[in-house]
């Protein structure tokens, strides 16, 4: 077995930081470890230098031995093809990097997102954030308490949606002093987490971040991110079970990717996966445009024609909504379907 990259070991740390710390980040080697002839993809490692690889071993280990087509390993893997430009795909597709406060971002009246890491546990190749200026948007105990401030001048603020970068990077330490800080805020009657690092690493959900966010005064909500179906496995299960049963609801969004998940089949066993998990399917989104990741962008008219053959094969509750960002709008846009019959 090849080596794996541990990176940052410390003492005492818990179980879910010692696995975050065995990653890929040589995709020969990833390749070595799938059994996969590294040959014709020697040109890919090249795109390293526009986007580190990043992958982690619990999430390498839902990955196919030898199968180069492999959905999970597609989302991951580098791409001879990030160098491809195309007319409308840019670095800031969502025209977000003039933040109110370096490290959150006021678009929504009655929401704001606050990166509370900038770094993730998995460098998904077709992230809209891979040009973000992260370096420029951490924060620190500081940065957080000046957060707090301008949150507590707006009572109209009643979620604050903790994003990234992936949120639960954070220490359980860090996750619960940032709980009791916005717990001071009467008006915030919401907690939105948005996170990937579960379905990565799925011991990452502890017992001590269970009970802070059952505890919390307000409703937590946490949104996971799942692509395939292939990355729900029995770990990722009971992660699920173990935060419903601590009364945080779950949904998922995904990202409608070319030669992934573009296929009806694909969707439906996702989405009824995801219901079995006790996951609520919430958004599937049309990529956004940035550079880098126009080999997996899917076009617009696909993804409705696509939708028909969801809703004719799924109950309704398990048809994700389908839209797109746009940036400088203030929500997301929904995708008109066509389904309405003429009259």
């Amino acid at each position: 077995m090849p080596q794996i990259v541990v990176q940052n070991l410390i003492p005492h740390q818990s179980s879910w930081q010692k696995e975050l710390g065995q990653v890929f980040t040589d995709p020969q080697k990833l390749l070595q470890y799938l059994a996969i002839d590294e040959a014709q993809f020697r040109e890919s490692f090249k795109a390293r230098k526009l986007f580190p690889l990043r992958v982690p071993v619990p999430f390498a280990d839902r990955m196919e031995q030898g199968n180069i087509n492999d959905p999970l390993l597609k989302q991951v893997m580098t791409s001879s093809d990030e160098f491809l430009t195309e007319e409308g795909f840019s670095n800031d597709p969502l025209l977000e990097q003039d933040a109110a406060i370096p490290g959150l971002l006021h678009k929504y009246d009655n929401r704001v997102l606050l990166m509370l890491k900038t770094a993730c546990a998995v460098n998904c190749r077709y992230c809209f954030r891979r040009h973000f200026p992260y370096q420029e948007n951490s924060v620190n105990q500081q940065k957080l308490q000046q957060i707090a401030d301008y949150i507590a001048d707006k009572p109209q603020i009643n979620e604050v949606i903790l994003s990234g970068g992936d949120p639960l990077m954070a220490s359980d330490k860090h996750v619960i002093q940032l709980i009791e800080l916005l717990s001071k805020l009467k008006h915030i009657t919401r907690l939105r987490i948005h996170t990937r690092l579960p379905v990565v690493i799925p011991s990452r959900i502890t017992p001590e971040l269970l009970t802070a966010l059952n505890q919390a005064p307000f409703n937590v909500v946490m949104v996971l991110h799942v692509n395939h179906g292939n990355e729900i496995d029995e770990h990722v299960v009971n992660m699920a079970k173990s935060l419903k049963a601590h009364n945080v609801t779950l949904l998922n969004q995904a990202v409608l990717l070319k030669d992934i998940n573009d296929s009806a089949a694909a969707q439906v066993e996702l989405n009824e996966k995801l219901f079995d998990a006790g996951i609520m399917p919430y958004y599937l989104h049309l990529l956004d445009k940035v550079n880098g990741a126009v080999h997996f962008d899917v076009p617009q008219q696909e993804a409705i024609n696509l939708m028909h053959q969801l809703y004719r094969q799924l109950p309704g509750f398990l048809v994700p909504k389908l839209v797109r960002e746009i940036g400088g709008e203030a929500h997301k846009t929904p995708i008109d379907l066509g389904l309405h019959p003429e009259l």
